[in-house]
């Protein structure tokens, strides 16, 4: 399905043009998972720490219910908490001062939104929708961070609640639209982030490889939803790798052979190489718009408007990004 995304106002909502695409995670990860072999995957494991065998120098993970695995070769993909990015020293991840609600509404007969991207935004609060298909919707809203205690956003029920609180004051023809996407949300599909970011002065100067070990996803890079860029910059990760691993034949060397080592220290070390200024600028961009978005200062949101000017002349730009064929 093509998507429009063309920022035209049109009955109050900004729409955009231009190519589009959306999906939801669980489907993305059930295709990937259908291909890897049986066994190849371990649910139900939390890393509580890793560190390299002293004798082996092979990366040693420790779970958080005891059992630990030795492993030749670690891919730390485990999101802005990353225990493994801790272990390369990177530094913590910062906290945007907004907050993001997601749901997804389905309507069994159908729904009747055009297949574009729209948003609207008002009073530091954004909401925007984008069909999935012909009955599902994908809604967002980004709003001033509010702290409560952790517990109270585990209840859907409340979250669907402060949100429609907070959008009230919208325009009653843009009220009533969202009302309804928000009220009639599947509940398991309802979720409430403080949303993380790594600096992007932090991924210009940080290690992201040690020996056989490297982060990739979110643990290297994660960044505020603003340009819907996080997956696909993950998925660009994977093609990626695995082009320079293929380039250097490492299907053809011993496993745990010294080769194999030093191949992958190399495949590591190329990876960051040839990742880390795109990931550098996207980072940039989502966190100008993030403070944009989060500031309630005047003078603060003409610099950040000043800054996407200059930097990012073309804000579309990040799309066209080709990292190039597997």
């Amino acid at each position: 399905m093509l998507l429009t995304n063309s920022f035209i106002y049109s009955s109050l909502w900004i729409r955009c043009d231009g190519e589009t695409r959306w999906l939801r995670r669980k489907d993305l990860i059930d295709t990937l998972y259908a291909e890897l072999p049986p066994g190849a995957v371990k649910f139900g494991c939390q890393l509580e720490s890793i560190k390299f065998d002293p004798y082996s120098s092979k990366p040693v993970l420790q779970f958080i219910d005891g059992s630990s695995i030795v492993a030749k070769v670690v891919i730390g993909c485990d999101g802005g908490k990353s225990i493994v990015a801790q272990f390369l020293g990177l530094k913590p991840t910062k906290i945007f001062p907004l907050c993001a609600v997601r749901g997804l509404t389905y309507y069994p007969n159908g729904h009747s939104y055009d297949h574009e991207f729209a948003k609207i935004m008002k009073d530091n609060i954004s909401v925007g929708r984008v069909p999935i298909d012909d009955n599902l919707v994908y809604w967002f809203c980004f709003l001033p961070y509010i702290p409560k205690d952790e517990k109270v956003w585990e209840d859907p029920e409340v979250t669907r609640q402060l949100t429609l609180e907070l959008l009230s004051n919208h325009p009653q023809e843009i009220h009533q639209e969202v009302h309804e996407l928000i009220e009639n949300t599947d509940v398991k599909s309802l979720s409430i982030t403080h949303m993380r970011y790594r600096a992007p002065w932090d991924l210009l100067t940080g290690s992201f490889c040690k020996g056989t070990v490297m982060v990739s996803g979110d643990a290297m890079h994660v960044m505020g939803p603003f340009l819907a860029q996080g997956g696909a910059a993950g998925i660009e990760d994977a093609v990626v790798l695995a082009r320079i691993m293929a380039q250097l034949d490492l299907n053809s060397v011993e496993s745990g052979s010294k080769v194999m080592v030093h191949k992958v220290e190399e495949s590591f070390k190329r990876f960051v190489k040839q990742r880390r200024m795109r990931v550098v600028r996207l980072s940039l961009q989502t966190y100008i718009i993030g403070m944009l978005s989060g500031t309630p200062s005047f003078i603060k949101k003409v610099i950040y408007i000043m800054l996407l000017v200059v930097l990012f002349p073309n804000p579309y730009n990040h799309v066209n990004y080709d990292c190039g064929d597997l």
